[in-house]
């Protein structure tokens, strides 16, 4: 009899862990669409407290992770710099790190992630997380081009500081033997591969107009540090020339194809 009891007594506290473990669950569901309705009214604080409450209700809530760490970062301004704001980042980095530590190929995340150091000017931790972003999603051609984005970045603020050194103005050709090998040799690997990145992501897009040009900078950012090659710089602006011509018809084409009510009516991606 008393092991029958025992038994009755072990199911009984069995049923009772289960309600209570479904109740927490619906709760932490509820302040989940409770949170989406502020987020949606732009009540971002109110959605970051129903969203913290969700998360610590039911930890495996994975929506309510992503939305907190969104409406973290929807609090960021990007170029503020201020202690508030650069917690928001710290602290969305934070949420989407989380979800990454659930599903770690939550793109949105690892996306969301990037953005907010290139925000920050952080270019090597976003462009790492960029390429985590091609690396889930190869067909995404946004990924390449933020990658490009970056090298682009990068390249010019360096040849920006040699050129001040030198007290050149923007037009000028750099004509220095020395410091036009070091912008070559500090620029030319992140030319290339912006180049191939880029062109990666027009075929993917074949309407990219950002991409294009950013291909006419990317060629510009090359023919500057052509010094000993007359020929090789005028061919790279000449392919500039050719990019920022593509880039203009491309827009005309699109806004040749709005439609009533400012509709885009794009082709079918292939």
């Amino acid at each position: 009899m008393n092991r029958i009891m025992r038994v009755l007594a072990g199911l009984f506290l069995a049923i009772i862990v289960l309600a209570s473990a479904g109740c927490t669950k619906l709760q932490a569901r509820d302040q989940l669409n409770k949170g989406v309705q502020s987020y949606k009214n732009a009540r971002y604080e109110e959605a970051i407290e129903h969203f913290k409450s969700a998360v610590n209700l039911d930890p495996t809530l994975l929506n309510a992770r992503i939305y907190l760490a969104t409406a973290y970062a929807q609090q960021y301004v990007p170029g503020a710099d201020t202690d508030e704001n650069k917690r928001f980042a710290a602290q969305a980095i934070e949420e989407y790190k989380k979800v990454l530590a659930i599903d770690s190929s939550n793109v949105n995340s690892v996306k969301g992630i990037a953005y907010l150091y290139l925000q920050e000017k952080k270019f090597d931790d976003a462009k790492q997380y960029y390429n985590k972003a091609v690396h889930i999603d190869p067909n995404d051609p946004e990924s390449y081009y933020s990658v490009a984005f970056i090298d682009w970045t990068v390249a010019y603020k360096f040849r920006q500081e040699q050129r001040n050194k030198l007290g050149m103005k923007a037009t000028e050709l750099l004509k220095d033997k020395k410091v036009c090998q070091l912008v070559k040799t500090n620029n030319g690997p992140y030319v290339e591969e912006g180049i191939g990145l880029l062109n990666k992501a027009l075929q993917l897009r074949q309407d990219y107009d950002d991409a294009m040009a950013y291909l006419n900078l990317m060629y510009r950012e090359r023919a500057d540090y052509e010094c000993d090659s007359p020929d090789a710089r005028a061919a790279d602006l000449k392919t500039a020339d050719g990019w920022v011509d593509k880039t203009i018809a491309t827009k005309r084409e699109k806004a040749n194809k709005q439609g009533a009510g400012g509709i885009v009516m794009d082709a079918p991606q292939k």
